[in-house]
């Protein structure tokens, strides 16, 4: 499948406040856009991973720095069953 590419325009004084490249900006906010849509359940793991450009082990283990519990979906997915 391939991918799309969607251009967000950032402004000068959030690079600056960052101490961030457009590069390293960028990826960061690939990552958290993950994270976030992975705590909300709107992607899995391995989507999110997908979208964070990184192996689903690797995501799993990086939301730990944004205070997610990796697991969550599926402990919804388990108290809605019962």
């Amino acid at each position: 499948m391939g991918t799309r590419q969607i251009v967000l325009d950032i402004p000068e004084k959030v690079l600056l406040a960052e101490r961030a490249d457009e590069t390293t900006f960028g990826r960061e906010m690939r990552v958290l856009a993950a994270v976030k849509l992975y705590e909300l359940g709107r992607l899995s793991s391995g989507r999110a991973a997908e979208l964070a450009g990184m192996p689903r082990v690797e995501f799993l283990m990086t939301l730990g720095r944004y205070r997610v519990f990796p697991f969550e979906a599926e402990l919804r997915d388990l108290e809605t069953a019962l």
